[in-house]
């Protein structure tokens, strides 16, 4: 009885071992991938400086862009950590993305803070709201701004109409400060 349940506790550690290190080199890969495709995009603006991975499902890169552009600019490709089953289980069914975010410094760093976020909430499945039995009126409101000012700054102005009439871009969120990183921006990778 004892051998048996070694054996047991020795095949789950096994198996648990070999789920780590199959997961553990799946998003490696993926972040490579990840990583060719924003040097692609950036080829001609910037370069890959250097890249290092912080976590089994977390890499971050540096990248040098040409001056007047972005100073001390980087990535974080934060993917799913599929190598601890448990962890992956949870992300999952709290239907957790897989994000990468773009942090620099600007050459002229804002005077303000600005923090937009996308969120949208829909209180019933897209089936039941089309559904012919319910007279639904539905209606798509324009961007909603909740600001704890009590006067718009003029420079905002731009900044906002900029990130709200730009077509497709999924970005998650954008965050302009004062003080490093002036610019965050988070977009998910399945955009």
């Amino acid at each position: 009885m004892l051998v048996i349940a070694i054996e047991a506790v020795l095949v789950a550690a096994a198996l648990v071992a070999f789920w780590y290190v199959l997961f553990s080199r799946y998003n490696r890969r993926r972040g490579s991938l990840v990583l060719q495709w924003v040097e692609a995009a950036c080829s001609t603006r910037g370069r890959l400086v250097e890249s290092r991975w912080l976590s089994a499902s977390r890499l971050q890169a540096h990248f040098s862009f040409a001056s007047h552009w972005f100073e001390n600019a980087r990535i974080t490709i934060k993917l799913l950590p599929r190598h601890i089953p448990l962890q992956w289980l949870i992300c999952s069914w709290r239907r957790q993305r897989e994000v990468l975010t773009f942090e620099a410094d600007l050459d002229d760093s804002p005077a303000f803070h600005l923090e937009i976020s996308r969120h949208r909430w829909l209180t019933q499945k897209p089936k039941e709201i089309n559904s012919p039995e319910r007279n639904w009126t539905i209606s798509r409101p324009g961007p909603v701004v909740l600001t704890t000012r009590t006067e718009w700054a003029h420079e905002l102005t731009p900044v906002v109409n900029t990130l709200m009439t730009s077509r497709g871009h999924n970005l998650l969120s954008v965050r302009f400060r004062p003080d490093s990183p002036n610019i965050a921006a988070t977009i998910a990778l399945d955009a």
